[in-house]
């Protein structure tokens, strides 16, 4: 996945769900992948006991994003939902899907399903959103999953259905589906550490992180790097939950003025810390080319740990330099307070069924499928794309690409979601304010105290929107 982190910070200030999440982290990340455009149609099983399959002479039409994952697990799934329902699919899937189909959906002959995640430069799925042109699912987390006995809501993995972006209006209804979630954290060479041999211990808290900055600076080595200011939300997000849990994340996602002053502060005093041993040869303001100059820090290293997704593993694989005992490690933020608990956030995608979806009931037949094993299998086996159900990781090939959601054993948590829809608001985008000054800061333009009190002006702005 390729440019998974521009959407985040480029999403529009008119609204502000973000997931990837993350979004659709994937849509950017992985548009550079060197895949070419697929329609898909298959008739398999549309033809054989007719009437004895509930849905035998309905067709589908299904819209999603030709993202780094290919289309080939997709092709899969299509296959076998065919199969399980007598139904026929036709799909379609390019790079550009947004633009695609918006004329369609101007014209109200919208896809009956659509795989585009929020956090994209298009907000086709915010915009969708804000002008309530997206079906509640929340029935379908109650259907039994096609071919299985458990019920969706007993697949899906606690915690991914309680967000702001899966529950955008915060009234307790579910409108977009969570699908392919890829854990991130601190990325680092193991062979720098104890477990690969080196001299190093794994920080557990940010105490011990400040303390390996200082005895790596005499070893002539950087604690911290980043790719650009944008790779902040993962790191943000994993530390607003351990130092307030889900309760304080929801309330500073929500632009709650009073806790982004208050209750929030220690997010900006650690990372002011942190930020005084960043390496001095990161690019600020990094472009497409220059942030994999700042990654490549920690494989010359140069650097010891930087934030990043699962996706910097095959986005680095050729690069040049690199230390010939590299090889990369991946851990949760540490925790701020020692009796804390320790959080890794995870960006996950979003497909949704529209309002004016032709065929409603044949669209959350479709979606209760996506949470089969089959399908996960088919996802995983076929583009290495996970779901978020028990167990899904494990359907991988790739051992390594396995390895690394182990992340979330030993009592590691998950950190999910992202920021609530809210009005437009002239002058303010909160990504922007939060993630950007971060450069300011770390070069020393702007004290850690400014660079809060610009973020709470930020949030007052968009809550008194909001009111």
């Amino acid at each position: 996945m390729k440019k998974i982190k521009a959407g985040l910070v480029a999403l529009a200030a008119a609204l502000a769900l973000t997931a990837c999440g993350g979004n659709n982290k994937a849509d950017d990340k992985a548009s550079n992948q060197d895949t070419s455009k697929e329609n898909v149609t298959s008739n398999a099983g549309s033809n054989e006991s007719s009437g004895e399959k509930s849905f035998s002479g309905k067709t589908l039409t299904i819209a999603g994003l030709d993202s780094g994952y290919g289309t080939e697990g997709w092709k899969k799934v299509i296959a076998d939902f065919e199969e399980e329902t007598g139904a026929k699919v036709e799909a379609k899937f390019e790079k550009n899907i947004a633009d695609v189909i918006r004329p369609e959906i101007q014209a109200g002959n919208s896809p009956d399903f659509i795989y585009h995640s929020v956090g994209t430069e298009s907000a086709l799925t915010e915009t969708m959103v804000k002008e309530n042109m997206v079906d509640e699912i929340t029935d379908v987390l109650d259907k039994k999953v096609p071919g299985e006995d458990k019920t969706v809501r007993e697949k899906i993995i606690p915690g991914f259905l309680d967000t702001a972006v899966t529950n955008p209006y915060g009234d307790g209804k579910t409108y977009l589906a969570p699908l392919f979630y890829s854990p991130t954290g601190l990325w680092y060479n193991k062979a720098m550490f104890k477990e690969g041999g080196g001299k190093y211990e794994l920080p557990e808290t940010m105490d011990d992180f400040i303390k390996l900055g200082e005895e790596a600076k005499k070893d002539g080595i950087a604690l911290f790097t980043y790719p650009t200011t944008g790779y902040f939300d993962t790191f943000t997000f994993a530390m607003l939950y351990d130092i307030g849990g889900q309760k304080l994340f929801d309330k500073l996602m929500s632009y709650d003025k009073d806790a982004w002053e208050n209750e929030a502060t220690p997010y900006f005093e650690n990372t002011g810390k942190i930020l005084k041993y960043v390496n001095k040869d990161t690019v600020a303001q990094a472009n497409n080319e220059s942030f994999t100059k700042n990654q490549l820090q920690v494989m010359k290293n140069e650097s010891l740990f930087m934030p990043n997704g699962t996706w910097v593993v095959e986005e680095m694989k050729d690069a040049e330099g690199v230390a010939k005992d590299f090889e990369w490690g991946l851990m949760p933020l540490p925790k701020v307070n020692k009796d804390g608990e320790r959080y890794a956030y995870s960006f996950f995608e979003q497909g949704f069924i529209p309002k004016d979806a032709k065929e409603k009931e044949l669209a959350k037949e479709f979606v209760a499928f996506l949470y089969s094993d089959k399908a996960a299998k088919a996802f995983a086996e076929n583009g290495g794309a996970v779901q978020p159900i028990e167990g899904a990781e494990g359907m991988l090939k790739d051992e390594v690409k396995k390895s690394y959601y182990s992340i979330y054993e030993n009592g590691v948590k998950a950190a999910l979601g992202g920021w609530t829809a809210t009005p437009s608001v002239e002058g303010v985008d909160m990504t922007k304010t939060i993630f950007d000054s971060i450069n300011s800061v770390a070069n020393g333009d702007k004290s850690v105290e400014d660079w809060h009190k610009e973020v709470v002006e930020a949030a007052g702005k968009i809550q008194d929107a909001m009111k």
